[in-house]
């Protein structure tokens, strides 16, 4: 299939060149033209704007927008609304808020524009390992599109099968793209949103493993007595953990690189940035009126890493640079 691209920083220039190796044909753009250039001599069609890149595109044309979530994005969705036909297709890939989602979709509508919003799960990683998709918009735009999000997804790879799956005998009907790491979510919106949620989990995890290797770091501190001081080995603790613990995952997989690297984490400050989602996920929350206690605790630890950092936020801030490439934010 043939797509557009808008937005070629960490991930969406990897979504390029993943779907290029699926064989799909992708039309560029950034306001940088460097990456640009970059993706046409991999075999990517180069465009000077995006009026440029809808005119390349045959209809129905598919755009997917990969930019953070804001202003920049909504420009963007706003210019393409003005360029686009019935029965084109905008993606919005990014991190943006569902309600916003609801909102470009009603305002499209009339002009026969289809909206999908894709959560996008990944990381810096994605070119290799796929990426994990949540989907929200109409069934019928999302099978049609199918090609691309299941060039896109991990596949069903070494993961062990869930066998429960097959002999399930009550409840929702399941996708089976669940298994190949891409579903339709529901209607537009519910894909960034289950996005949200998913990134507000993370926090929790995260400040998990961080508050427990901050822990066992100062159980070494001249304040205890000393036959109950253990000067533990962090990096080998991380390591023995991602072998057969019942908290093995990625995030531990990248702390163990991060304190395997350097034990003391030198090159982090612990200013921890939030992307959000963190703060939408616990708005949900309160709309809903469903406690999340520790989804909000985290949140506020990075409010507070921000004025005052532990060893956990060099903790939580090596996790963030290994699976998304956040650097920290400079000194003020």
């Amino acid at each position: 299939m043939q797509i557009g691209v808008i937005g070629l920083g960490r991930m969406g220039g990897n979504i390029v060149r993943r779907l290029a190796r699926a064989g799909h044909s992708c039309v560029v753009y950034d306001a940088d033209p460097a990456p640009g250039a970059a993706l046409a001599r991999e075999g990517a069609t180069a465009a000077v704007s995006v009026e440029e890149l809808v005119r390349t595109l045959a209809a129905p044309r598919t755009v997917w927008v990969m930019l953070p979530a804001g202003r920049i994005t909504e420009q963007t969705i706003v210019e393409l609304g003005g360029l686009m036909q019935a029965g084109d297709v905008v993606i919005d890939g990014g991190n943006t808020n569902f309600k916003d989602d609801v909102r470009r979709a009603r305002e499209l509508a009339p002009k026969g524009i289809k909206y999908l919003d894709v959560g996008t799960s990944g990381g810096v990683w994605g070119l290799q390992r796929g990426y994990c998709l949540m989907i929200g918009g109409d069934a019928e735009t999302v099978t049609r599109l199918d090609p691309i999000f299941s060039a896109l997804a991990p596949g069903l790879g070494s993961i062990e099968r869930t066998k429960e799956r097959a002999s399930r005998k009550h409840g929702q009907a399941l996708d089976p793209r669940a298994e190949q790491g891409y579903i339709h979510a529901g209607p537009v919106g519910a894909g960034h949103f289950v996005k949200m949620i998913h990134n507000g989990i993370e926090y929790g995890m995260m400040q998990a493993f961080a508050e427990g290797f901050d822990i066992m770091r100062n159980r070494a501190s001249a304040k205890l007595p000393a036959d109950e001081r253990y000067d533990l080995n962090l990096a080998d603790i991380a390591e023995v953990w991602r072998r057969g613990s019942v908290v093995t995952s990625w995030l531990l997989d990248l702390t163990a690189s991060a304190l395997a690297h350097d034990a003391h984490l030198e090159g982090f400050s612990g200013h921890v940035e939030d992307s959000g989602e963190g703060r939408w996920t616990i708005e949900a929350a309160i709309e809903e009126a469903v406690p999340a206690d520790v989804l909000a605790a985290s949140l506020f630890v990075r409010f507070r890493s921000r004025q005052d950092h532990t060893f956990a936020e060099k903790v939580l801030s090596a996790m963030r640079l290994g699976f998304g490439g956040h650097v920290e934010a400079p000194k003020k």
